[in-house]
């Protein structure tokens, strides 16, 4: 498979199900600008879903033993947290977007859905103040890569980590938050019949 991911019927069918409420529900409340569910299947869901083998890595590496808890920033109407949260019931995942409309279509989905292992927060990320840290903060909205790493340094465990989905390798980006926070790894994501490049960048805060 391109993807290298496999998934049972009931993942998938909670994965259709999401889609076809933030179909219904983008009509009113205008959670993207794409319309078209195809579109919609392509350039939300598979994108979300590119990141699978790679966190499928990070729960080896981090062991069965330790919790991992995952806030993702900016979510909108939930990418990529409710996909992943889905085939990933085992990860805590703290969805944060201070948009009203949209936390509104996230708590119907996590009912609608039954996402025990989903949480919604309707706040600016700068005012968010969570009880426990995080493993890893992820966003695929965030404007730049220095308002990130600067912007969220605070919801991060001692050992975290900040994944970034990006198209092309922001090499500009990089260069304007080095002080902040250096390149861990990197890797290319495929996402079938989607053009242009899409990079997942994993980094690590620099100790001052």
């Amino acid at each position: 498979m391109e993807m290298q991911i496999e998934l049972n019927d009931d993942k998938i069918n909670l994965l259709i199900r999401y889609l076809e409420a933030f179909t219904k529900w983008n009509k009113a409340y205008n959670l993207s600008a794409i319309r078209d569910p195809l579109s919609m299947v392509e350039k939300h869901l598979l994108d979300s879903l590119a990141l699978v083998p790679l966190l499928e890595e990070y729960l080896l590496a981090k062991g069965h033993d330790n919790p991992i808890n995952i806030i993702d920033v900016g979510t909108g109407g939930g990418l990529p947290g409710i996909p992943l949260s889905i085939v990933f019931p085992q990860i805590n995942f703290v969805l944060l977007d201070s948009n009203g409309k949209k936390t509104r279509f996230l708590f119907q989905a996590k009912t609608q859905l039954k996402l025990a292992n989903v949480a919604i927060e309707n706040t600016r990320v700068e005012n968010y103040r969570p009880t426990e840290p995080f493993s890893i903060v992820m966003s695929r909205a965030f404007a730049s890569l220095l308002d990130m790493v600067t912007g969220t340094a605070h919801l991060l465990e001692e050992q975290g980590c900040f994944w970034a989905m990006k198209g092309v390798y922001p090499e500009n980006e990089l260069r304007d938050c080095e002080k902040h926070a250096i390149v861990d790894s990197f890797s290319k994501l495929t996402i079938p019949n989607l053009e242009g490049e899409r990079h997942l960048l994993v980094l690590k805060p620099v100790k001052s």
